[in-house]
């Protein structure tokens, strides 16, 4: 005969394994660490990276003395290095000595403004650093550029109708005019009055083995070439992302960090550079497109129609060129401003590996003959039209054969050399752009938009405190560690997170936070009321509050998650703060009001061990 026996499983109410403590007090330690640097604040400085170890920048009591005769007084120098970080009080002074600084810089320096924490030095030693403020906290200016992509395209047209025409030259096909059509194509011509069948199927299957993207229509003694739809759309999405790349490295050149530059609708650029006071130099250098070409220099008798160009050079004088360049300013990799025996400007250049090869074999081929330089930019006109310029600035004898190394003068004084200078290690863009829109933000306001966005969250903070301690009691408490503990968590994920940064949009966002980190705990302690309610005991009401609570709460913060996601990737600016601080904070509220208010309760309440017996 067999026994029947009954098996009871037994659970410990409001108990957390050692583990999941050991994991609550290193994330809440590391993300408050992460936090504080960000309390202490950061100064105004300026980093000068010196490559000669001789130079006047690379000595901290000579810099020093110098920005003092300029009546600039630097808080702190100090040197690691080759490297040299001033730090001053305010931006103003700041801006003053990049200016005076400037005056004194040689070929291989670089001079970067930036901000220093105050923190204590092993804050930074650890990899912890502020949060990164906007343009609205920080200061600084900001450009809306409109991208010119119907004159990249024409140009792109211009160059094809120029390939075809060397294709007929080298071919010896004649009977053939190339003319423009419309916007963006162009048609090919028969000059004989039979039809030139031969060579208008030539140029046809030339073009539709050397450009696939472009549509080639057969007329009666005519040719019409006109790029396909999906070639204008793949070509504005790369002449955007090609001209953003340039942007980017335009800024970086100028010394300017954590800017943001991101497109904006289908023709536009934003561009924020927090901390910039004077904007006039990146107002320059932005706008600007300028590149430069190489071009064999032609005299009178060999100016053959239709195969030369005139251009005026830094003197008014006229200089015949060769139609196509030699090289052009693609091949080239690095730039730099300099100052030749005689005490003239000039830019020494270094080509790729392509552009080098190109200019050995021509320059071989052409000692003792003239070489010209050509400098090329877009301007916008009082009626807002984009025009192109061009001129030549100089106009030098090939004494030998060249590589990937040379110099070139007549750039103008040495600081519109060093502008070309850095045009040209930056790039040059795809496609001339306009300045529409200029917006700029002084650091007193910016400081202003900090004091009265942190005083609004203090002063939520401090009424949702007051609130939950009298409305909940002995469990409000509870509610405000957890409320302090996710701000003080919320703070130091944002600094953790690269390219994250903070806007007054943003400390909206942490407001709201506040009221979600409640909304929480206030849901859970009313689950918990009704449980007691019920006639449950207050050990198995916080168990069943916090499990009964977790699903609806885990369904209202996916939703909301759902929501800051879509404003993130479609948004810009200021929505993506608000965005960036909406959707950190719903994890950081999901963490410290669910795990963290559970476990201080655990602490308190949980140690009678009382058991829940399931038979």
């Amino acid at each position: 005969m067999k026994k029947n026996h009954s098996r009871a499983s037994v659970r410990v109410l409001n108990h957390y394994a050692a583990w999941k403590y050991l994991v609550l007090v290193v994330t809440v330690v590391i993300l408050a660490l992460s936090a504080i640097p960000t309390w202490y604040g950061e100064q105004p400085s300026i980093q000068i990276q010196s490559a000669n170890a001789d130079s006047e920048l690379n000595h901290v009591v000579s810099v020093d003395r110098y920005l003092k005769q300029q009546g600039i007084e630097a808080q702190e120098i100090t040197q690691q290095n080759n490297q040299m970080t001033i730090v001053f009080d305010n931006e103003t002074d700041q801006s003053q000595a990049r200016e005076a600084l400037d005056k004194r810089v040689q070929e291989g320096d670089s001079i970067t403004y930036s901000y220093v924490s105050v923190a204590p030095e092993w804050f930074g030693k650890m990899g912890f650093s502020p949060i990164q403020l906007g343009l609205d906290l920080r200061g600084g200016v900001q450009f809306l550029l409109n991208v010119d992509l119907d004159t990249a395209f024409q140009e792109q047209r211009d160059a094809i109708m120029d390939d075809v025409t060397q294709m007929l030259r080298s071919e010896h096909l004649r009977g053939v005019r190339l003319q423009q059509q419309g916007t963006d194509g162009f048609s090919v011509v028969s000059l004989v009055e039979s039809n030139n069948v031969a060579v208008l199927s030539q140029i046809s299957e030339y073009v539709k083995q050397h450009y696939p993207g472009w549509e080639v229509k057969r007329g009666a003694d005519s040719l019409s070439v006109t790029p396909t739809q999906q070639n204008k759309l793949d070509f504005q999405s790369a002449t955007l992302q090609q001209n953003l790349k340039i942007m980017r490295d335009r800024i970086e050149e100028l010394g300017i960090t954590e800017a943001l530059v991101q497109r904006q609708g289908e023709h536009s650029i934003r561009i924020e550079l927090p901390g910039v006071q004077d904007p006039s130099q990146a107002k320059n250098v932005i706008g600007a497109t300028a590149s430069l070409a190489f071009y064999e220099v032609k005299s009178g008798s060999e100016a053959g129609a239709g195969e030369v160009i005139r251009l005026k050079d830094n003197n008014g004088q006229t200089v015949i060129l060769n139609q196509r360049p030699v090289l052009s300013g693609e091949h080239i990799v690095n730039a730099r401003a300099g100052m030749d025996p005689m005490g003239f400007s000039e830019v020494n250049i270094s080509l790729d590996h392509a552009g080098g090869k190109i200019m050995s074999e021509f320059s071989g081929k052409h000692i003792g003959q003239p070489m010209a330089t050509v400098y090329r930019e877009y301007k916008t006109n009082a009626r807002g039209d984009t025009e192109r310029s061009e001129r030549v600035i100089s106009v030098a004898t090939i004494q030998s054969q060249l590589g990937n190394q040379f110099r070139i003068t007549g750039a103008g004084s040495p600081e519109e050399a060093q502008q070309l200078a850095l045009l040209l290690r930056a790039g040059s863009l795809t496609a001339p752009v306009t300045i529409v829109e200029e917006r700029t933000i002084g650091a007193s306001l910016g400081a202003e938009n900090i004091e009265n966005g942190f005083a609004a969250l203090a002063l939520g903070m401090a009424l949702t405190l007051t609130f939950m301690a009298l409305w909940y009691r002995r469990l409000g408490w509870v509610a405000n560690v957890a409320l302090m503990a996710n701000m003080v968590c919320l703070l130091g994920l944002i600094a953790l997170l690269p390219g994250a940064v903070l806007t007054l949009p943003g400390i909206a966002g942490l407001v709201l936070t506040v009221g979600m980190a409640v909304d929480t705990n206030v849901l859970i302690f009313e689950r918990i009321k009704d449980k007691l309610a019920e006639g449950r005991s207050f050990a198995q009401a916080i168990d069943l509050g916090f499990s009964s609570a977790f699903s609806t709460i885990l369904d209202a913060n996916i939703t909301t998650m759902i929501t800051a996601l879509i404003l993130y990737s479609i948004g810009n600016g200021p929505i993506q703060g608000f965005a960036l601080t909406l959707g950190l904070g719903l994890l950081t509220s999901m963490f410290t009001g669910v795990f963290a208010s559970r476990a201080l309760i655990n602490l308190v309440w949980g140690r009678d061990n009382r058991r829940d017996v399931r038979v």
